[in-house]
């Protein structure tokens, strides 16, 4: 869903700049209270898998594809604000060195695919999780529904974004319905890829999930040869020092993102994604501008002057991820490292 140049107008596009800014910048205050020693080392790794599997387009209609926008994967495993600063890294590196999205239309994506989808995943998540059993299984549950429909309250705040300022003469109920229509679809992939990523997080460390924070699993005791339930009021056994590391995980995610943006993406559909094929049947795209990094040496996921098409688009896989973890991980390290400067006492010393 990631909006061209020429799509949305100067005025419109600068005022969700400014939106864009004023979020990012109220993200990297909230951020200081989620990144800890548990979060920080994940979020840039977040991002990293973000990138990764949005270059994993899948079909969803007959000429149609969709691929992850990952604001509601972002948001559960790392907080709603970190979760802002996680896609907004992706979206930022996909229009500067890609040529994958407008820059002059960077506030729109921001706003559409990092806000929008963040605010409207976490805040159903958290409304599921207070009424559904406080179990692992439940907020695998919650995710998949939060995804599902974080994707087409995309659609809809695209389709509000085009009926204020697009520069074609559309109309805005056939735009509506074409883009919610298929974004459901594209939803649907959203959900599962999000359900299947926190559910194998949690399996194997759900003190590394935010959203999974305070659930805890029941002690089990054996009697006469059974597993049975601990008392209520028994204290939950702490975790032995090997899973409590963060680095198996940390080099799991970051071999599983290499793999996916530098081998499962060639086979990838080829396929236009729902914007792309909403705006080429309804006349959207009649004002899309060539991107600035056209020239860019990666643009279109591919490294320019290597023919091989597997092998260019593998290279251009890895080193997005490998820009985007690093991009990442410095931004979230720098937030981390505020929120301890910032909790460090002062001492003054009056004499007397």
């Amino acid at each position: 869903m990631h909006v061209p140049d020429g799509f949305i107008n100067a005025p419109t596009s600068a005022v969700t700049g400014v939106v864009a800014a004023g979020a990012i910048a109220v993200s990297l205050r909230g951020a200081r209270r989620e990144l800890d020693e548990r979060t920080a080392p994940l979020a840039g790794l977040v991002a990293a898998f973000i990138f990764a599997v949005q270059m994993l387009n899948f079909p969803v209609a007959a000429g149609t594809s969709g691929h992850l926008l990952g604001g509601a994967l972002a948001a559960i495993l790392v907080g709603p604000y970190t979760g802002v600063l996680c896609v907004s890294v992706v979206l930022l590196m996909q229009g500067i060195l890609f040529a994958d999205g407008g820059l002059t239309a960077l506030g729109v994506n921001i706003t559409d695919m990092a806000i929008v989808t963040t605010v409207v995943a976490y805040a159903l998540f958290r409304g599921l999780v207070k009424v559904l059993p406080r179990t692992r299984r439940s907020v695998t549950v919650a995710s998949f529904v939060a995804a599902l429909v974080s994707v087409p309250a995309a659609a809809l705040a695209f389709t509000l974004l085009y009926w204020i300022g697009g520069t074609t003469d559309v109309a805005i109920g056939k735009v509506a319905t074409a883009m919610i229509g298929v974004h459901v679809l594209i939803g649907i992939g959203e959900a599962a890829i999000t359900a299947l990523t926190v559910g194998a997080v949690i399996a194997v460390r759900p003190d590394l999930v935010y959203g999974a924070r305070g659930l805890q699993q029941r002690l089990k005791l054996r009697v006469n040869g059974e597993l049975v339930d601990a008392p209520s009021g028994a204290a939950p056994a702490p975790a032995p020092a090997a899973a409590r590391s963060h680095r198996k995980v940390w080099i799991t995610g970051l071999v599983a993102s290499l793999v996916l943006a530098g081998f499962v993406s060639f086979y990838a559909s080829a396929d236009p994604d729902g914007l792309e094929k909403v705006a080429s049947d309804k006349g959207i795209d009649e004002k899309a501008e060539e991107h600035a990094a056209a020239d860019s040496p990666l643009a279109d996921y591919g490294v320019k002057d290597i023919t091989d098409a597997r092998l260019s688009g593998g290279l251009a896989g890895v080193i997005g991820v490998g820009v985007t973890v690093v991009a990442g991980s410095a931004v979230f390290w720098t937030v981390r490292r505020r929120r301890s400067d910032d909790a460090t006492p002062t001492h003054t010393e009056t004499t007397v």
